[in-house]
């Protein structure tokens, strides 16, 4: 035992010296597949050698990094330090929504995409005041232990559970969904395929070691990930303005796309939204703020996705691994710190990608379109006049078909899928393809690291607080790990299942993760830790109301929306520019004979246009979490105070000093 706890000593110690290696290594690599390049070794080869090296080098550090030992399985020996921790947090939570959808996202919205940013950054600052390190002084291996000790037995572990699997499968799907869209771009393969090749990489990083695998794999991939994410905005600022820092030349890319915007209305290559009328494809300027989403809803997102993060099961996770409380604390901040650097960039990307399209994509004659687009209109995530942009017969044959057309791209003759921004930004701005296989290795890393957590989270909570909690006390070490590993690769194969589907809503599930997780788990955790007259009848009837509520509201408003309407009382959503119902006649689309149909697809007239005080489902939080406080608050009140060990107990997980309350499983 002192043999091995002297080999994790000096590992620890030679930690910088590795990644150092490693991070001078993965750009030595970079430039070598540049030289390839130049001296025409084929792009698809060069895709084959990015994706496939970088999900190699993860593998090892998995195999490498196996253990059969409980503590390090679950939460990595606890010996994590706290900068590498929160290098280890930020590639968890850069996932592929943050990392490919982000810039997407504030691409599409402009200025109301930077509700998901504030939101996503503002949440860390609340597990750092509220939750982390209470967390972490008691000493749990998930979150549902803590449930289950601070609000006694087995009622509390079990719909802490069910709150972890609802709101983490939701977001696994996303990733795997991801996984699959790079997969199937840069390695040529079918989506459906792709989807499970992706499943792989995950499954290499994860089932051996557990969450000490997944931590120094963790933090290989966010190395690669920032480094992809920032080569190709430095390397359009300093094309476009002299200056290779893309934050500073951020403003004159929005001041030139603001002109553009102006040019292309002028020129009738774009209809210009505008409150008295908005039609589809419209320009909605970038800088307006309020056009696609309502000041609630705007609001409610940045709230919600605050509080969510600090819900979130496999981010609160990261910090049980850490050596300390006082690490813990220190680890949330380096967390913000890595967060930021690729927070702090996607508003630049965005604006990057946006003047790209709209100076070499908007006005171009219809013969001229570059050969890129193709290979994304084939797999359906660029379209041009209502169709995939799968060559250039199709997309002259489409247009012809539209009377009056111009024979060149308009606005409005574009679509493209948001998750395709980051991706293909390189290619749009004729940047060499190495630049366009790095993001897509970034994009990878993303996905897989935070499938990698959320996949764990998953499996730790149902192999340890479900079967060795409450169905074998007495189960041997050998045979938890196993039945963790078994559980893994099951959820992994179920979510990998689903994404295949290409479900229509993937973007909308991260957000729906976040106000589940917030119903669910915030009002307990932060009771537990801050209230000590809590109850645990007050906490399960909390949990019970505020995640139910929350799940109702997704549930009916996205795939019951006819129930909703009748007997629910719900109303049509209004359209935040225009302030009129987007459903102008409920009444009569309640009369059409599918009205009432269940799980339909997002081409129902009803599906997420209805719902109670004009909140987008979304935001379902807004209505669960308050609910979540008030109940355990009240049926606290009326039911017996807890024991004073109990109360004793919380008094000290409050104190940072100190040993750990909960003593260490072996």
């Amino acid at each position: 035992m002192a043999t091995e706890s002297a080999g994790g000593s000096d590992f620890i110690k030679n930690l910088g010296k590795m990644y150092g290696t490693y991070t001078g290594s993965f750009i030595g690599f970079i430039i070598l597949l540049a030289i390839l390049e130049q001296v025409g070794v084929p792009n698809r080869i060069l895709g084959y050698l990015f994706v496939g090296f970088t999900i190699a080098v993860y593998a090892v550090i998995g195999i490498m990094t196996r253990t059969a030992q409980v503590s390090e399985y679950y939460v990595a020996g606890r010996r994590v330090p706290a900068f590498y921790n929160g290098m280890a947090t930020g590639a968890d939570w850069m996932s592929a929504a943050s990392f490919v959808g982000m810039a997407g996202t504030l691409f599409l919205l402009g200025y109301d995409g930077i509700a998901w940013v504030l939101g996503w950054t503002g949440g860390y600052v609340l597990v750092s005041i509220l939750v982390g390190p209470y967390l972490r002084k008691f000493g749990a291996y998930t979150v549902p232990d803590f449930m289950a000790f601070r609000f006694g037995g087995n009622v509390a572990r079990f719909l802490a559970v069910i709150v972890l699997v609802c709101c983490s499968f939701t977001y696994v799907t996303a990733q795997v969904f991801g996984t699959g869209l790079i997969a199937s771009r840069f390695l040529g393969m079918p989506f459906e395929v792709a989807v499970f090749a992706g499943l792989a990489g995950i499954l290499l990083c994860s089932m051996l070691g557990g969450m000490r695998a997944v931590t120094w794999t963790q933090i290989a991939q966010y190395i690669v990930l920032i480094i992809a994410y920032l080569t190709p905005i430095v390397i359009l600022s300093t094309a476009k303005f002299g200056i290779p820092i893309p934050q500073l030349t951020y403003g004159a890319a929005i001041a030139e796309i603001t002109a553009r915007e102006g040019q292309m209305v002028k020129d009738g290559l774009a209809v210009l939204c505008t409150a008295a009328s908005c039609p589809a494809g419209a320009l909605k300027p970038h800088i307006e703020p309020f056009i696609n989403y309502s000041p609630l809803n705007f609001f409610g997102i940045i709230f919600c996705m605050m509080v969510g993060t600090a819900s979130l099961p496999h981010i609160l996770m990261r910090y049980f691994t850490t050596p300390s409380v006082r690490e813990a604390r220190q680890s949330v901040a380096w967390s913000l710190f890595f967060i930021f650097l690729l927070y702090f960039s996607a508003p630049a990307y965005a604006a990057f990608s946006k003047l790209e399209v709209y100076t070499n994509i908007i006005g171009r004659d219809l013969a001229s379109i570059r050969p890129w687009m193709f290979t994304w209109g084939e797999l359906g995530l660029i379209q041009v006049c209502g169709k995939p942009a799968a060559s250039a017969d199709a997309i002259i044959a489409a247009c012809k078909a539209i009377a009056g057309h111009p024979g060149i791209v308009r606005l409005q003759d574009f679509v493209i899928n948001t998750d395709v921004i980051v991706l293909s930004t390189p290619e749009i701005a004729g940047l060499p393809y190495v630049i366009s296989g790095l993001v897509a290795a970034g994009g990878l890393a993303a996905a897989l690291s935070t499938a990698d957590g959320l996949l764990l989270a998953i499996a730790n909570a149902l192999s340890h607080d479900i079967y060795y909690k409450m169905i074998d006390p007495n189960a041997p070490t050998i045979r938890r790990l196993t039945v963790a590993r078994v559980l893994l690769f099951c959820v992994a194969v179920v979510a990998a299942y689903l994404a295949s589907t290409r479900p229509g809503d993937i973007l909308a599930m991260v957000g729906w993760a976040f106000s589940l997780a917030m119903a669910g788990n915030f009002p307990v955790l932060v009771m537990g830790i801050w209230w000590k007259r809590a109850t645990t009848q007050g906490a399960i009837a909390g949990i019970i109301a505020g995640f139910g509520l929350c799940l109702f509201y997704v549930l009916t408003t996205r795939y019951f929306p006819g129930f909703g309407v009748k007997y629910a009382g719900m109303s049509s959503l209004l359209n935040p520019v225009t302030g009129r119902p987007i459903i102008p006649d409920i009444a009569k689309v309640m009369a059409m004979p599918n009205a009432m149909d269940s799980w339909p697809t997002l081409a129902h007239p009803l599906a997420n246009k209805v719902g109670w005080f004009n909140l987008n489902n979304i935001n379902c939080g807004l209505l669960g979490m308050p609910l979540g406080f008030l109940v355990i608050y009240v049926v606290s009140l009326m039911t017996p105070e807890p024991s004073k060990e109990m109360q004793a107990f919380v008094d000290e997980i409050r104190k940072p000093r100190g040993r750990t309350v909960l003593e260490e499983k072996t």
